[in-house]
Parts: C-alpha cells; structure tokens; sequence
C-alpha cells in the first residue's frame, strides 16, 4: 500500500496539463470525493500498526502535493489566458489613447520659421546663460549706458568688473551677436529662444517668456529692404497687409521703429485688442548700428543690416485669442487640449 502512495506521488509531480479541463479531472481523480485519496485515507484503518505512521505521512504528502498542482496549474493557465485576451486578438478595438499636442508657443515659434525659411533665414541657437560682452556691451550698451535700465536683469555673478558678470539673457541678440563673430557676410539668420527679465508677472508680462530676432546683413542692406521683408511676414502671418512703422529707440539699431499692423475693427474683440483704435504693436526694429557691426569685426563701411524681433507669446496670444499670458506656464491640460487638433 505504501508503495503504491509512492507510485501516485511521482505521477502527481509529474503531471503537465495546458488545459483547464484536463486539470479538472486531474482534481477529481484525486481529491473528488470519490477520488482516490478518500479510498486511501478509507483503507487506513487496514494497515498494520508499525506501518500507520509512514503510511499516513505518506497520505498527507500526497494530497499536498495534489492540491498545490492543481493550484499552480490553474494559476498558470489563467495567466495565459490573460496575456492571450489582452495581446492575443490583434482585431479587438483598441482602448483610446489619450494624445499629446504641441504647446502653443512651439507651434507659433515653428509657424514663425517656417515663414522666414522661406525667404532664406537660417536658425541660429545659443546658450541662455550669457556674459556682459554678448548680452550688453557688443551690442551699443557699454557700462553706465542708462538703456541698461530698460531690461531687468537676473544676475547670476556680479562682479567689480562688468566683464566678468555672467547673466541669464535679456534678449536673443546675444545669439546674433556670437553669429556675427563666427560668421561673414551675407548674413541672414533668426534666433528663437526663451529670454528673462526681471519683470512683476501679470496678465500681460512674465519673468520668462521667448522671442524671435532676426538679423540681415549685406551690402547696400537699406531700411526699404527692412519694410518689404516686414510686410511679408504680415501677411503670411496674419493675413494683413497695412502696416505702420513709428518712430523709437533702440540702442543696437539706428534708426529704429515699432511695427503696428492695422488689425481691424470688425469684432468686439477687435475693439478690445485695439483700445479702439485697429492698430496692433507686434514687434521692434531698425537698421543695425554701425557700432554694433564692428564689435563683432564686421566693416561698417562696406556692410550694412537690418534687425527685428518679436515676443512668441504676444504672436500667441493674438493668433488664438488667449487673454492671460500666464495660461502658458500653468500646464493645465484643460488649456493644452484645445491646441491637439493644430498641427
């Protein structure tokens, strides 16, 4: 008898089975009811007494070992069934997935190059963290200069000498500046960055916000030229084609001037937008300063350039009508889905 529990373990640990079904019978054959471990443990009481305790030892290691078969075989075969359902039926419908979009500024830089590339500006990149020499002096803002004052200045080091400071920049005329040095005319190149200032944050400003500079230089480059590349921008841009050129200041370029476009009075927000008037701020510009060229050992005698730059968000903000500068910075998706559908 003995032998015999011995016979039914090694068939017990030997037993396979890939079916649910198989492992069914398999349970019932030995702890059914009528399986043979209830006829086992009933012939108990016909063994002899020295051989009782080796023979009930035997019993209970059989039934373990029964049960944690068909255990671990249920369990393995529920977890193929599982990988089947999931991976299986490649023509199951597919859960949604939730799809990401570009960010409205990425869109409205990329929109911005896309224009210019088509007139032959190349992108040129450079680091955020600059020095005095690219941020400031190259560019006709020499120490003392009160322009300096017009742009709050994060410092990283400040030091005796100006030189030395080492600053997160201003504008990305730092990068047209390191352009000029490393490269000879003709020059036709935008700089698309983010950019900081010291500034209150608000509905209208940021401490972090990015611009778009470009920069043209050649000879007998006039402001003609400046005027005829601004207008194409507008109107691929935007669709408009009145602009308006005033009088300002900038210390990199001479003459200088702001760009309105004529935007139009055909809505209630166009009279917001406005202020009434249908004339809309959308960039700086000018000629660039002879001083500027020769910073950056370019012959001011033989080359001339123009120079113009704008705020991402401000373009942003009016393409999509988005009244608070600050939704940009926020990652809220509720805002961020609205532009998945925009390519």
């Amino acid at each position: 008898m003995l032998d015999k529990v011995k016979e039914l373990l090694g068939e017990v640990s030997a037993f396979q089975s890939a079916s649910k079904e198989e492992v069914e019978a398999f349970r019932i054959k030995y702890l059914g009811s009528k399986g043979l471990l209830k006829n086992l443990f009933a012939e108990f009481k016909n063994v002899d007494a020295e051989l009782r305790k080796d023979f009930g030892q035997a019993l209970n290691n059989l039934k373990k070992a029964a049960e944690q078969k068909v255990a671990s075989l249920n369990e393995a075969l529920e977890n193929a069934q599982e990988e089947t359902g999931v991976y299986g039926d490649l023509t199951r419908p597919a859960e949604p997935i939730q799809l990401g979009s570009r960010h409205p500024i990425s869109l409205v830089k990329n929109q911005i190059i896309d224009v210019f590339n088509r007139i032959g500006f190349t992108v040129s990149e450079g680091p955020e963290v600059e020095d005095d020499w690219h941020n400031f002096t190259a560019l006709n803002l020499p120490e003392y200069h009160p322009a300096r004052d017009m742009q709050d200045t994060f410092f990283i080091e400040k030091s005796q000498d100006v030189a030395k400071d080492t600053l997160l920049r201003t504008h990305t005329s730092s990068v047209q500046v390191r352009y000029m040095e490393n490269n000879k005319p003709p020059i036709r190149t935008i700089s698309p960055g983010r950019v900081f200032r010291n500034e209150d944050i608000s509905a209208r400003s940021h401490c972090i916000f990015h611009q778009v500079e470009g920069l043209y230089i050649d000879t007998d480059v006039s402001f003609a030229d400046l005027k005829q590349t601004l207008l194409y921008f507008t109107k691929e841009m935007f669709g408009k084609s009145k602009i308006r050129l005033r009088p300002s200041y900038f210390p990199f370029t001479e003459p200088s001037a702001e760009v309105d476009i004529y935007w139009g009075l055909e809505t209630e927000t166009d009279y917001r937008i406005t202020k009434g008037t249908g004339w809309l701020e959308i960039m700086g510009c000018g000629m660039v300063d002879p001083n500027v060229l020769e910073n950056c050992n370019i012959d001011s005698s033989t080359y001339s350039g123009y120079a113009f730059g704008m705020g991402i968000e401000r373009i942003a903000m009016l393409l999509y009508q988005i009244p608070d500068i600050r939704m940009f910075y926020e990652n809220d998706v509720r805002f961020l889905e609205q532009f998945k559908s925009v390519l």
